[in-house]
């Protein structure tokens, strides 16, 4: 497990002005989790991140992992603790004259390993991240996928428990994001990592991350799984990653302009509807139209799955009888859908 327990980060300006790039940050990370850490640009997600292998050292709290304070350990034992924990990074970092073999061998060049074993070594982290035809090949003759995979091969070369990833597809195209997000959730489940991301695209989180904790201003500012950040976001920050992600918020554009789309009848209402929980299943909007009479009309739906259920909504205008529309949104809620009322006449 990875527990950082009151964490404070502080900085000074040219002028000696303090800031908190972290402040009284709580996380607990349990084995084998992919955990999310994601924020807008300057957060303070990279420098939370970078204090749990110490690459920056907190200027207070306790950084614990698997049961040791790594800020009591002297220089030789915090050495020994850092193989334990790799971490790739946005541009890779690979050394451009060596070769990929030699890039994916350089952390074991103290290891003890015999050099037929460091060979063995290379070659299997290399079948590990499908790139065995690469080895004899330089950096620059890669693309930004393989140089990811390459920095992945060397991030688990001293047989880590922990990978931190930060930033690691951000240079990367969609497709090749999703490719390496694809191996990363295969190596987590191969070798049994726990794997910490540090991101600002929303799409990582939900593609992959089993818990998310969401950073503003140096503060994480909500912590859960995905399923529930998606579906019930509660901090602002939060919110606005969810809302970047969907097209259910054009609706509130269209009402501010006043579209011809959004133009009710005498007792009609728009509508949002939200999945909260992950237990809905049923066909909601053909059940509302046959069990209540009432007509929907969509305008909008955006419907995902997240951690194996549907996550997201419906927007739809509501025609028919008051009382059957009431009756209609009481049996929705019953059935943990969320209600919203945008509009109506």
């Amino acid at each position: 497990m990875i527990e950082l327990k009151d964490i404070n980060k502080v900085f000074k300006d040219k002028n000696q002005n303090e800031f908190y790039a972290a402040k009284d940050v709580n996380l607990k990370i349990n084995d084998g989790e992919i955990f999310g850490i994601i924020g807008f640009s300057g957060a303070g997600k990279s420098t939370v991140v970078r204090c749990i292998n110490l690459l920056g050292r907190p200027t207070s709290g306790q950084v614990i992992v698997n049961e040791k304070n790594l800020l009591e350990l002297s220089a030789k034992e915090l050495r020994e603790e850092r193989k334990k924990i790799g971490m790739i990074f946005q541009h890779f970092n690979l050394m451009p004259s060596r070769t990929v073999f030699e890039n994916i061998a350089f952390p074991l060049k103290h290891s003890g390993l015999s050099k037929k074993q460091v060979q063995e070594k290379v070659r299997e982290l290399l079948t590990l991240v499908e790139l065995t035809d690469k080895e004899s090949q330089y950096p620059s003759q890669l693309s930004g996928g393989q140089k990811q995979r390459v920095a992945i091969a060397r991030a688990l070369a001293n047989n880590p428990k922990i990978l931190l990833c930060d930033e690691a597809t951000s240079a990367l195209d969609p497709t090749t994001t999703k490719q390496i997000l694809g191996l990363l959730k295969k190596l987590r489940d191969k070798l049994n990592l726990t794997i910490v991301i540090i991101t600002h695209q929303i799409n990582v989180v939900k593609d992959i991350c089993d818990k998310v904790a969401v950073m503003e201003h140096g503060k994480v500012v909500e912590t859960s799984d995905v399923f529930d950040i998606f579906a019930n976001p509660k901090d602002e920050v939060t919110k606005r990653f969810i809302h970047s992600t969907t097209n259910l918020q054009k609706i509130e554009e269209l009402i501010s302009e006043n579209s011809n789309v959004v133009q009710l009848k005498k007792g009609e209402k728009i509508i949002r509807l939200s999945y909260l929980q992950k237990n809905v299943s049923e066909p909601l909007i053909s059940t509302v139209s046959s069990k209540f009479g009432v007509v929907l009309n969509i305008i909008f739906a955006d419907i995902e799955i997240v951690q194996g259920a549907p996550v997201g909504g419906t927007v739809a205008i509501f025609s028919g009888e008051n009382q059957n529309i009431q009756n209609a949104l009481g049996w929705l809620k019953e059935k943990n859908v969320g209600i919203e009322i945008l509009k109506q006449e």
